[in-house]
């Protein structure tokens, strides 16, 4: 989406993300979870063995980007904290499982929101590292994370590469950066990405390109980035450097149906909705609940229960991001 956070430490004007000649989305998409606009078969994608098991740590976040796709901000906590007593019980249940698309999963993620901010958030990563997953935290690096080093450097110190952190850089340039996050972002963000690397911690990047500028054009930015100050990140590894495509809910987008896969060389194996799962404590509910994928943690159609279990149901890929960002942008928020 591209409606600004209501947050006063927005950043001023547009989002240097802004889709470029937005045409509305048409009437009558992503209506129907069965059928598209045009009564075509709305595409399916079956669960299979997860990857990635995502708690949502809370929207509550030090930063209101101008584009952020969860809204997340100093002053929304529509997702409120999670806690260490319901991360443990799906861990619990992880453990327990004899689901054979559970059994064997390698990584917890931390997203949010900002993860740092979350209280729990050190003894949630120890609980997931202890009991031998990989977890990966995805954070601005800025001020919440900084007040973690000691523990983080301790956590490092115990399991190593186990633990990585993304860090997110909307743009190697400062001033799009900038124009993105809120001024004053850039060098708190980049003092923070140098101290892990500098400790030699597991390091990624998520950022994006400015519509015009090719991909390859964007990795070069950002290796230069890194050279300029020893950040080591490989530009070019698509696993390091993650590159998202925008999403914007009211632009127009294609349906997708069961032909597309064939059309696009497209496999619903390659979706990140067949191989993760999210938990969520929405504001005002009495418990955590697990929803399709890290993009959609409030629209109820994508709310699969309250068991990680339950959660291994078929996802239809009705809303706007299920095409433009999964689909068509091929993109994963997973390792």
């Amino acid at each position: 989406m591209t409606v600004r956070s209501k947050s006063r430490s927005a950043p001023q004007g547009p989002s240097p993300f802004t889709l470029p000649d937005k045409v509305p989305l048409a009437p009558g998409k992503f209506a129907d979870p069965q059928v598209t606009a045009k009564g075509e078969t709305r595409a399916v994608v079956a669960p299979e063995a997860m990857r990635t098991i995502w708690l949502n740590t809370g929207t509550l976040c030090n930063l209101a980007c101008a584009n952020c796709y969860i809204e997340s901000s100093p002053t929304n906590d529509a997702l409120q904290y999670l806690t260490l007593a319901e991360a443990e019980r799906f861990l619990a249940e992880l453990r327990e499982t004899t689901d054979p698309l559970l059994a064997d999963l390698p990584e917890i993620g931390f997203t949010g929101g900002e993860p740092f901010m979350n209280p729990d958030v050190i003894p949630m990563l120890s609980a997931a590292l202890e009991v031998g997953f990989a977890a990966l935290v995805l954070t601005n690096a800025m001020a919440p994370m900084q007040r973690h080093k000691a523990a983080l450097e301790a956590l490092r110190a115990k399991h190593g590469d186990r633990l990585t952190l993304r860090v997110s850089i909307d743009h190697y340039s400062q001033p799009v950066h900038e124009a993105e996050r809120g001024p004053r972002s850039w060098e708190p963000m980049l003092a923070g990405l140098t101290w892990l690397s500098e400790r030699g911690f597991a390091l990624a990047v998520a950022g994006r390109h400015l519509a015009g500028e090719s991909e390859a054009e964007a990795r070069r930015g950002y290796a230069a980035l890194f050279a300029e100050h020893g950040i080591a990140v490989d530009a070019a590894n698509p696993a390091a450097l993650v590159l998202f495509p925008e999403m914007d809910a009211g632009a127009d987008v294609p349906e997708i149906t069961e032909a597309c896969w064939g059309i696009l060389g497209q496999s619903p194996s390659a979706m990140m909705c067949a191989t993760s799962r999210m938990v969520v404590h929405r504001k005002g509910e009495e418990e955590a609940r697990v929803v399709a994928c890290t993009l959609l943690p409030q629209d109820p159609q994508f709310d699969l229960g309250a068991t990680l279990t339950a959660a291994l149901r078929p996802v239809l890929l009705n809303h706007p991001h299920c095409a433009r960002f999964c689909v068509l942008g091929g993109a994963s928020c997973s390792q």
